[in-house]
């Protein structure tokens, strides 16, 4: 009777740390470059400017939360949706309130400025 309570038990020991080594791995697959920055002119003009949308992607499993980007300041004038990008320093912007984002569900905003910006990411947090 013990030997198969032993079995379980080793059984169930290595399936917990087989869980735990992958989630691990997992945290490490994110990369910078799975975020994903595009944007395209609307062809609509808002203050005589070209407004453009900006859609912020993620091509990682992992949701990837407290996504910042840099940008010198979003020259736009237009109001911009703080909840989607918020500067919180003289250069870097915080995406979707440091909210993850998952997979298919991108983050999009508009600005209308006469050319478009660059938003180089700087850093995120992988939620493995």
């Amino acid at each position: 009777m013990a030997y198969p309570v032993k079995a379980a038990i080793v059984l169930f020991l290595t399936a917990l740390i087989s869980i735990q080594v992958h989630s691990g791995d997992a945290k490490g697959t994110c990369q910078l470059s799975d975020i994903v920055i595009t944007q395209r002119e609307t062809g609509k003009v808002v203050g005589g400017k070209s407004q453009f949308q900006v859609t912020i992607g993620n091509k990682c499993s992992c949701p990837q939360a407290n996504v910042k980007v840099h940008c010198d300041r979003i020259n736009t004038v237009e109001d911009v949706d703080t909840t989607k990008i918020r500067q919180i320093d003289s250069e870097t912007f915080i995406i979707a309130d440091g909210k993850p984002i998952t997979k298919g569900s991108p983050v999009i905003f508009t600005y209308s400025f006469g050319t478009p910006q660059d938003f180089p990411v700087v850093s995120t947090k992988p939620q493995c």
